[in-house]
């Protein structure tokens, strides 16, 4: 199999995947539409980092590892699931204390300070290396497009490089148009029920990989 001439498929594979629903989706969603298109950057580029790592990871055999593990598997299991109920339970907490805001004026979201650059970054990052799909999804799919005379390790990186240029050029595409509409999300009753979805989609995707096996 020839490289280039595999890119294409690696490409339209990639986007298909990236644009399906998830929890770095709706991260990203949630971040644009209550903070503004700034604050999101940093969210994405720690969802890639955190894909990136897996994808080395993977090209290195510790992934497979944690794939044949039933313990490392199992604790990353525990992990991703709370992290991503905690971040649910967080927004439906934030959903429920505004509650009877309706009549406030529509807030406007403050400029990212360093701590909450770094949060955000946090906890992106924390989504994706926290999921042990992750990690068997490195490893059933980079193999697929890296050929068998090329070395694993550097091709695997260079895919996994231009996997996170599309994936962060989406998910900022994706930021950008809901920013446009941020201040009709940023009313009281509108952010309420926003947080509310969310944090119950969060909520949701943790419980599931928390029982799948």
């Amino acid at each position: 199999m020839d490289l280039v001439a595999s890119l294409p498929a690696f490409v339209v594979a990639v986007f298909l995947i990236s644009a399906s629903p998830g929890p770095a989706m709706a991260l990203i969603l949630r971040r644009a539409a209550m903070r503004g298109f700034r604050a999101t950057g940093p969210t994405g580029l720690g969802i890639e980092l955190g894909l990136y790592l897996w994808a080395l990871a993977a090209a290195a055999g510790f992934a497979a590892l944690v794939a044949a593990s039933e313990v490392a598997y199992l604790a990353l299991r525990v992990v991703g699931a709370a992290v991503l109920i905690y971040l649910g339970g967080r927004a439906l907490l934030t959903a429920w204390r505004e509650r009877g805001a309706a009549g406030e004026p529509i807030v406007v979201p403050p400029a990212p300070s360093r701590r909450g650059w770094w949060s955000a970054f946090g906890e992106g990052l924390a989504v994706n290396l926290a999921n042990p799909k992750a990690a068997v999804f490195m490893l059933a799919f980079y193999p697929q497009f890296v050929p068998a005379d090329a070395p694993l390790f550097a091709t695997t990186a260079a895919l996994a490089l231009l996997q996170v240029a599309i994936e962060l050029t989406l998910y900022l595409a994706l930021a950008a148009g809901v920013a446009r509409t941020g201040a009709w999300f940023r009313r009281p009753t509108v952010r309420r029920r926003m947080e509310a979805a969310s944090g119950t989609v969060l909520v949701a995707l943790g419980a599931r990989v928390a029982v799948d096996a």
